[in-house]
């Protein structure tokens, strides 16, 4: 074999060899190259950025500071100072005002109507409870008329209408239906002093059955208010929420004094106006038993006996047909 093909080998080894070290000196010059740009950081340079960013921070949180600090202070001015019931009522929105105002009128009337009431129930039942007791003691009509007849109470007003029912009745050829005509006159009488008794507690009704849902109706307009505020002033805390929210449930206080009391009045004074006319339903029972008396004796009452009796606010006539004289 010829000397050239044998060193043939060699000399490729050689060759690939010298590519291999001209490609690693390449890179590490590219390595280099950036390495010699950037300049090398100290301890001193790492100190100086942290301070930086430790002042920019504390700075931008001064502003927030400074910024936050005229809000807080102008939603601490709008606050009420005064949390007392008049205090926030003075505060308090137009509406709730108002249903405020009207809550407070109808608890004066309830109180007014409830010391009427006490004292014109308690005089009529006095009064029929010793007429009662007159009416118990006498044997017949004519001494009832002559006892309880002029006295201007209900009992009164019983006894005369018996007396007018038998002047009327003087000629009836029976006296079967005197019984029915006089007691149909005495339930007229008790109907109407039943109606007159009751003559306002029907305020006390409406008061106490519309109070509390008033004074909510109050209450949401009023809560309603505060979250509209709430957005306009964009935080919620609580001592800005708070007030606007207490202003509103004082309407349901209000309304819930207002009601109670007039529930109280109107079942109290239900009770009395039942007693009173059970107190009436005896005086007339007691009445139509006299009329008993009298027609089983045959000794009803003349018309002499009635004249000057005041009947339903007439006066019994004085004078009588031939018939009823004898």
């Amino acid at each position: 074999m010829p000397t050239s093909f044998r060193h043939r080998p060699v000399l490729a080894a050689a060759l690939a060899g010298a590519g291999a070290l001209m490609a690693g000196a390449v890179r590490a010059q590219e390595a280099a190259a950036p390495a010699a740009a950037v300049p090398a950081v100290g301890p001193g340079v790492v100190q100086g950025v942290a301070q930086g960013a430790a002042s920019t921070v504390t700075q931008g949180a001064a502003q927030g500071a400074a910024q936050g600090v005229p809000d807080a202070a102008a939603a601490l001015a709008s606050l009420p100072h005064d949390l007392s019931p008049w205090g926030m009522f003075v505060t308090a929105s137009p509406v709730v005002q108002a249903v405020m105002v009207g809550l407070a009128l109808a608890s004066v009337v309830t109180w007014t109507i409830a010391i009427a009431k006490t004292a014109e129930v308690t005089s009529a039942k006095r009064k029929a409870r010793a007429a009662l007791e007159m009416l118990e003691e006498a044997r017949s009509l004519s001494q009832a008329a002559e006892r309880v007849g002029f006295s201007q109470g209900t009992a009164g007003a019983l006894v005369r209408a018996v007396l007018a029912e038998t002047h009327m009745s003087a000629d009836a050829p029976s006296r079967d239906g005197l019984m029915d005509r006089a007691a149909s006159r005495l339930e007229r009488i008790e109907a109407a002093a039943g109606r007159r008794m009751a003559r306002g507690t029907g305020i006390l009704a409406t008061i106490g059955s519309t109070g509390p849902f008033i004074g909510l109706f109050g209450t949401v307009w009023g809560i309603m208010t505060s979250f509209i505020g709430i957005s306009k002033a964009q935080t919620t805390n609580l001592a800005v929420v708070a007030p606007g929210i207490a202003e509103a449930l004082l309407a349901t206080a209000i309304g819930l004094v207002a009601a109670i009391p007039a529930v109280v009045v109107y079942n109290a004074c239900s009770r009395a106006i039942g007693g009173h006319k059970a107190q009436l339903t005896d005086a007339s029972a007691a009445v139509l038993r006299l009329l008993s008396r009298d027609i089983d004796r045959h000794a009803l009452p003349r018309p002499h006996a009635v004249q000057g009796h005041a009947v339903a606010g007439h006066a019994v006539p004085a004078h009588g047909n031939s018939r009823a004289a004898e």
